[in-house]
């Protein structure tokens, strides 16, 4: 396949793309009285989560406010990459409003004729992009930047216009089938939330119980640097990313907590092999108990948890979890009701988990996709989408 090399100015140059602009607008960041219940979107880079914008916590500003603006401000249809600390995230503005204003760590490049915005967009999250993106920003400075003169600079490899709608096409209907996985996964644990309080949160006729009652309840040895990249095993810690690792300290269902740092609380279902850091704690189902019950315990801890512990700060400035947090959890406990609702959860936490193992594959066949493209090992020219 045939992949043309230019630099950004050239696209610009062709008019096959706009220029691209920054969200530094010349205005300072707006205060915190500048901000409205609904208006225009003013889109951090902390608002682009899995390749798209997340409205969901962003915040707005008026009407009035955009008018004293003459640029930083994106349409639908605009690919924006992030260029400054966060670096390398992109998205796709979609149609859910006219327009949106952008901070200065995004830049939004407006497609003209030749380009297909997905492929950019696709391209823009290429290994080989992201790390020129990268290494051109200062790979070894604790605060990344890449400014717009200097993105001009940066490579952009095209094929054919057609070539490039069949590759974002491709790489679209994996988007959708993973979108589609998440959102079956949502219904799913919303389902398990209502349930829960229905039968037995608002249930008068239950009884309080510890989670030690039901659980046995440990942490990890490792540091979380002795993950291995290759290693057979899931090695879960406190951080953002799950890790593997060639060690495993248990076998089964199980529910797993962050102990500490910014993901202090955070609650995983696993069910299989797997090893833990060192402030990370499993609970594990008690021999004299029923081993569904795993299932509805980790419901009701991942809805109750942080609200219990508030945290888990304990005065402290950096948040984290003791173990009497969660030996000294309560929860509302009727035998009869109980075993019921376990059940309802195992099918449906069976189903979630096998959605969120369909969806890793996924991702890593939609990531090795382009390079394999990019590197001639696959030709498209003749398949039809």
């Amino acid at each position: 396949m045939n992949f043309k090399k230019y630099t950004v100015q050239e696209l610009i140059d062709l008019q096959m793309i706009e220029r691209p602009i920054d969200g530094n607008h010349g205005n300072k960041h707006p205060k915190s009285s500048d901000y409205v219940k609904k208006g225009v979107p003013f889109i951090m880079a902390s608002d682009i989560k899995n390749g798209k914008i997340n409205y969901n916590n962003c915040k707005f500003i008026s009407d009035e406010q955009r008018q004293k603006l003459d640029k930083g401000f994106s349409n639908p249809g605009d690919v924006l990459l992030t260029h400054k600390a966060t670096i390398g995230l992109t998205a796709i503005v979609d149609n859910k409003y006219k327009e949106i204003v952008l901070t200065p760590q995004i830049t939004y490049y407006r497609i003209k004729n030749g380009i297909n915005n997905y492929y950019l967009k696709y391209y823009f999250d290429s290994e080989y992009f992201q790390n020129t993106l990268k290494n051109w920003a200062g790979s070894g400075s604790t605060r990344l930047y890449l400014g717009i003169l200097a993105q001009q600079k940066l490579p952009i490899l095209l094929p054919e216009y057609e070539i490039q709608c069949k590759i974002a096409k491709i790489l679209k209907n994996i988007d959708k089938k993973i979108e589609l996985n998440n959102k079956i996964n949502d219904n799913l644990y919303n389902i398990l939330v209502t349930l829960y309080k229905e039968e037995l949160l608002d249930n008068d006729n239950t009884e309080l119980k510890t989670l030690d009652e039901f659980c046995n309840i440990f942490t990890g040895k490792k540091n979380a640097n002795e993950f291995d990249e290759y290693g057979k095993y899931k090695f879960f810690t406190c951080g953002e990313k799950e890790l593997q690792i060639n060690s495993y300290i248990y076998d089964g269902p199980s529910i797993i907590i962050s102990g500490n740092g910014s993901y202090t609380g955070r609650t995983i279902f696993y069910n299989g092999k797997f090893d833990l850091y060192q402030r990370t704690y499993a609970c594990t189902i008690k021999d004299n108990v029923d081993k569904d019950f795993i299932y509805g315990l980790y419901i009701i801890i991942k809805n109750d948890l942080c609200k219990t512990i508030s945290g888990g700060t304990h005065g402290s400035a950096i948040p984290y979890i003791v173990m009497d947090d969660l030996a000294k959890f309560k929860l509302n406990y009727d035998k009869g009701i109980f075993n019921k609702y376990s059940k309802k959860a195992k099918l449906m936490l069976m189903k979630i988990q096998y959605n969120n193992e369909e969806n890793k594959t996924l991702i890593q066949l939609r990531d090795t996709l382009l390079p394999n493209l990019m590197n001639g090992e696959i030709e498209l020219e003749n398949i039809e989408i």
